[in-house]
């Protein structure tokens, strides 16, 4: 497999003859980065970064994080050493922006002239909005990537030009077109470059079922995701460029990715939709709502970093605001109130951990975690409550596969673990 070029890796992805590696999703490396084609590279990286090279300067797509960037100039370095002219931002999270200021100072160390920071126009208001709320991202960050602590990056490069809907630059006899589409952010874009039939996907395909769901993020918007899906398979690719994960190489398979998710988002939309215009409440719509088994099945829509119940919740987080449809959660009671009501109805805090513990081993984590988590909170100082809880948590990463999921409940299990004896 190490000899195999990504365009032959990716192929063996989509077709099943192959295993996608997950861990190699996002992953930094000090490789050299593979030439595509004729001036076009790729840089593997925790978000990748992909090359045009030209007499005029390399174009880039992202700028990968902080923490990464360094290697990947190294690696981009045994490629070209063509100045960087511009460096378009697909959109503004942070994996593909935080590594501008490296780019930049690469620049300036070597006499070279400002790069232009490209992107829609509402980047700049989402790094504002990371300024403001820098804490919470931070305790996102810690569960979701298994951190020591919190931590956030605080320092962007603002884009020097914007964009609303769409616009066209030309760069080394290259025509990059860019196109403004709501999907996992309010600020993302994709590229067509008609002359090398490629396109610069950014995160709207990531190798894994599309992150249009995060429980602990702001909106997404699955329709015009799949509206942008769809019209990026119009072009007739014959090169994909994501910002995680290998190329993609040939029209049928570039068209039946795209056409693929974008039929996974529509049938989760118009299900949802359904049941709303129904006057179901948001429990019947959770779970109501299925993936149809010919798409759940593709290696390429595998829920392992998002899924699609957590889509469905954002779907009637747009449609439908936040009131869920019971009438006790309008105005609810505080949690460890009803908690403490409940162990008494139930004749102690134990007894609903008990039996917990018994749901749990029969494989009901849903209701195990309900009454464990009403435990904890009726009786929040019980070594022998946090015991189970911390076990039941446990037992339920391992039988989860979305990241989203696993890294909330692993922050459950180490929350009670730390309260247990050493």
């Amino acid at each position: 497999m190490s000899n195999m070029t990504m365009l032959e890796k990716s192929a063996g992805y989509v077709d099943g003859s192959m295993t996608i590696d997950r861990r190699g999703l996002m992953k930094a490396t000090d490789n050299a980065p593979e030439e595509l084609a004729d001036g076009i590279a790729l840089v593997e990286s925790f978000s990748n970064v992909v090359a045009f090279d030209s007499d005029d300067g390399l174009t880039l797509f992202d700028v990968s994080h902080v923490m990464s960037a360094a290697t990947v100039v190294t690696a981009l370095r045994k490629w070209s050493s063509s100045p960087v002219h511009t460096a378009v931002y697909t959109h503004g999270h942070i994996d593909h922006v935080t590594g501008a200021r490296t780019f930049q100072a690469e620049a300036e160390s070597k006499g070279h002239a400002p790069i232009r920071f490209l992107g829609h126009e509402a980047i700049p208001a989402r790094f504002d909005r990371y300024h403001l709320t820098n804490g919470y991202n931070g305790h996102i960050n810690m569960r979701q990537f298994r951190l020591p602590e919190p931590f956030f990056a605080e320092d962007f490069i603002y884009p020097d030009e914007v964009f609303r809907t769409e616009t066209t630059f030309t760069l080394g006899g290259r025509t990059f077109e860019l196109h403004h589409a709501r999907g996992e952010t309010d600020d993302h874009s994709w590229a067509w470059v008609p002359e090398e039939r490629a396109l610069c996907v950014g995160d709207f395909f990531i190798w894994q079922f599309p992150n249009a769901g995060n429980p602990q993020k702001v909106q997404r918007y699955a329709w015009e995701w799949a509206v942008a899906l769809r019209a990026m398979a119009a072009k007739g690719a014959e090169l994909l460029l994501p910002a995680h994960g290998p190329a993609i190489g040939g029209r049928e398979r570039i068209a039946m990715v795209l056409n693929d998710t974008a039929e996974a988002l529509e049938t989760l939309i118009e299900q949802t939709l359904h049941l709303m215009n129904e006057g179901a409440r948001l429990d019947d719509v959770i779970h109501g709502v299925r993936l149809p088994e010919h798409l759940a099945n593709k290696p390429y829509l595998s829920p392992t970093y998002d899924e699609p119940e957590f889509v469905v919740r954002n779907i009637w987080r747009l449609y439908g605001g936040w009131y869920d449809g019971n009438p006790a959660n309008l105005k609810p009671a505080r949690e460890a109130e009803l908690a403490r009501e409940m162990s008494a109805l139930a004749g102690g805090a134990d007894v609903l951990a008990a039996r917990a513990e018994v749901l749990a081993a029969d494989g009901d984590f849903r209701m195990a975690c309900h009454l464990v988590e009403m435990a904890h909170l009726a009786d929040p100082e019980s070594v022998v409550i946090h015991g189970v809880r911390s076990a039941i948590y446990k037992a339920r990463v391992k039988a989860e596969t979305s990241l989203m999921a696993t890294g909330i409940y692993r922050a459950a299990h180490l929350d009670s673990q730390d309260h247990l004896p050493r």
